[in-house]
């Protein structure tokens, strides 16, 4: 039994030759998208096209997680690190990208640069990795992907957090909840679970 559970387990050269040709393909073929995003972005206000986000990845080694910035110029300065429900920071344009999920588009260079998968638990900031049980840090054997099993039943997470507790709501409910379906995945993840996750992916923001 031991040896078939292996067997079913996920090739780490397969995927991340996978993620590699994919990657390549989606910048290739979302080139004349990103102009069009990178020019409405820095028409609205003038400031940075990109946001650098400091992430917790892979056996805890910081990274830099790039979106299309979708909040006001130095929002990091001017409120927390989760964004609530109607969070005043994020500008028209953002709330837009946020809703259809295209702001995480750039991290296909991420995931060029293997510092994340097309699959796996969502990267976390580190001041709440920082909160991780002993257990929850296995998520962190993994690389970190674009999309998960969590981010798609939690696709929709800022409107759950409403009201003065929210970032109690957060840490206490959202985040372990996550970690729960995270931790379920490294410990069945095989090839066919990630296109099972890319598909279900393209599914929602269809939808």
């Amino acid at each position: 039994m031991e040896m078939n559970y292996h067997a079913r387990r996920l090739d780490p050269t397969l995927k991340r030759l996978f993620d590699l040709v994919a990657a390549t393909t989606g910048l290739l073929l979302l080139s004349p998208f990103f102009v069009v995003v990178s020019i409405i972005v820095k028409a609205y206000d003038g400031g940075p096209i990109f946001h650098r986000a400091i992430r917790v990845g892979k056996d805890g080694q910081l990274f830099h997680l790039y979106k299309f910035r979708t909040m006001v110029i130095n929002a990091e300065r001017q409120g927390p690190v989760v964004t609530a429900n109607s969070d005043p920071r994020i500008t028209p344009v953002g709330r837009y990208l946020r809703r259809t999920k295209l702001d995480e588009l750039p991290q296909l260079l991420n995931v060029l640069t293997g510092d994340m998968s097309l699959v796996g638990p969502r990267p976390e900031d580190p001041h709440y990795v920082a909160l991780y049980t002993l257990e929850q840090r296995r998520v962190l054997d993994v690389c970190p992907g674009i999309t998960s099993a969590a981010s798609i039943i939690y696709r929709h997470e800022e409107r759950m957090l409403t009201g003065r507790d929210w970032e109690d709501i957060y840490r206490n409910e959202i985040m372990p909840a996550k970690l729960a379906i995270d931790l379920n995945y490294v410990s069945h993840r095989t090839m066919w679970s990630d296109l099972g996750l890319i598909v279900r992916t393209l599914i929602a923001v269809f939808k």
